[in-house]
């Protein structure tokens, strides 16, 4: 895969450090920030080839910045990543990224080969219908 631009929008310091240092070893340009206001705001002066966001985050969540970006950059791949919440499970908070946009999903925790998985996923094309 050739190297990407990739802003990392998570509220949890080390997940934002182990995903910087996992794609930067990997080749890639990293920008990470720790909640969906700060990722809006970078959002609007630079273009990414992908996001990856969490989904809860508590100054703005994942959602609504998959559904700001998918209006602002709709070239840019979205990558979601939830652990879930007190309240939501990880896989319905996936379930909805998935419908607001994201191209793909990732359960938190995950490792290295599974995020790899994910931004594959991301910029794989569509699947078409079997007819």
């Amino acid at each position: 895969m050739k190297p990407l631009t990739i802003l990392v929008a998570d509220d949890e310091d080390a997940v934002r450090s182990l995903l910087g240092e996992w794609l930067k070893l990997a080749g890639h340009s990293v920008t990470a920030v720790g909640n969906a206001t700060e990722a809006s705001a970078v959002l609007k002066e630079h273009q990414f080839d992908l996001l990856i966001t969490d989904v809860l985050m508590p100054d703005g969540d994942g959602l609504d910045l998959i559904a700001e970006l998918r209006k602002a950059q709709p070239a840019t791949r979205i990558l979601a990543i939830s652990g879930g919440g007190r309240y939501v499970e990880g896989d319905d908070c996936l379930r909805m990224a998935r419908g607001l946009g994201a191209h793909a999903v990732a359960l938190k925790p995950f490792n290295w080969e599974q995020l790899q998985m994910g931004i594959e996923q991301a910029f794989a094309p569509p699947s078409r219908p079997p007819w």
